[in-house]
């Protein structure tokens, strides 16, 4: 036990050194302004890295027989309860309270992976979007393809397009699709390399269900950028973030079929790249309507801590001590038809 607090207070060390103060005084300065009394609870979290937590989304192409016993003796529970309104019987993600990481499985090429280490709330988007068998599905900002695979433990699409625009980061999603897809499936699947603004001219109306995990300031990964000019750098290109989530968002809206849904992610905190965006979108698009995820919001508000006001298309999970997920900002729209 000792040893293990001498660790802890080890990793304390070395990882307290590393938050990049540049970072956390703009956060300070605009999160208490958004946010006021959470941000604190928030911040805690997000500073301290021993306390944060991992999630298993367990691969359904590949049996691992003992694995769930072997979790839940580890103190590991189902994290997403039956009573949700869209919950496939092949999904299956494991939480704990405990923080920790289970280990990771190295990629190894002709061979399955059996689980997904991933933050708990990043399958929100995924449940929100319901995808169904049969179903024509873009995901818009694909990489590094966690939601891609959620979204195959979930459902069959009919045609299933992951894109993304950055050439290492499209490696990396080829790369995690290889390691939990089986190779039948893989001729549904299309992995492209696209300025996702461009793909609502090039397929109008084609998708009936588009997901935008949109680029975004990552409140996590910023906090601890090593690098103070390259933390400078991102905090002054933060302004433009929305912007080009704006476009994204449109380009998504005109590759929707008239009825089909949306759903939009990010993970950071900041208004300007979360509601703000969406209320631009339903101002400028007459043809967009919010949906309301409040149900699903609601039924797993066990597992998650969420910001309160917030629209009822619309949520934001906020990390908390022995919840650690998020933060993570889901909002679900839907094409109407054009008569």
């Amino acid at each position: 036990f000792f040893l293990s607090l001498k660790l802890e207070k080890k990793t304390k060390g070395k990882l307290q050194k590393q938050i990049c103060q540049v970072v956390l005084d703009h956060f300070e300065k605009q999160y208490t302004a958004e946010l006021g009394d959470a941000w604190s609870s928030v911040r805690d979290v997000l500073t301290s890295p021993w306390c944060w937590q991992h999630a298993l989304l367990l691969n359904r192409f590949s049996q691992c027989p003992g694995l769930e016993s072997s979790l839940a003796e580890q103190g590991y529970h189902p994290a997403f309860p039956a009573a949700l309104p869209y919950l496939p019987a092949a999904f299956r993600c494991y939480t704990r309270t405990a923080p920790g990481r289970f280990p990771a499985q190295k990629h190894q090429p002709g061979k399955l992976k059996e689980y997904y280490l991933l933050n708990a709330a990043s399958l929100l988007p995924v449940l929100a979007l319901e995808v169904k068998d049969g179903e024509d599905v873009l995901d818009l900002c694909a990489a590094p393809g966690g939601k891609s695979v959620a979204i195959l433990q979930c459902a069959c699409p009919g045609h299933f397009r992951c894109n993304e625009y950055d050439d290492l980061r499209s490696r990396w999603l080829e790369q995690t699709i290889e390691s939990f897809i089986p190779n039948p499936l893989m001729n549904l699947i299309m992995v492209s390399k696209m300025d996702g603004r461009q793909i609502g001219d090039l397929q109008p109306e084609f998708y009936d269900k588009v997901l935008v995990d949109a680029p975004c300031s990552n409140d996590r990964s910023w906090l601890f950028s090593a690098d103070p000019q390259q933390a400078v750098l991102r905090l002054l290109q933060r302004k433009e973030l929305s912007s080009l989530q704006f476009q994204l968002l449109r380009s998504a809206v005109k590759a929707l079929r008239p009825g089909g849904s949306l759903v939009y992610s990010t993970c950071t905190l900041s208004k300007a790249e979360n509601s703000e965006v969406i209320n631009l979108i339903l101002n400028s698009c007459r043809n967009v309507m919010p949906v309301d995820i409040s149900e699903m919001a609601r039924g797993v508000s066990q597992e998650f801590t969420f910001l309160s006001g917030t629209q009822h298309h619309e949520l934001l999970v906020l990390p908390e001590k022995g919840r650690a997920w998020g933060p993570m900002y889901v909002a679900k729209l839907k094409k109407m038809s054009s008569t």
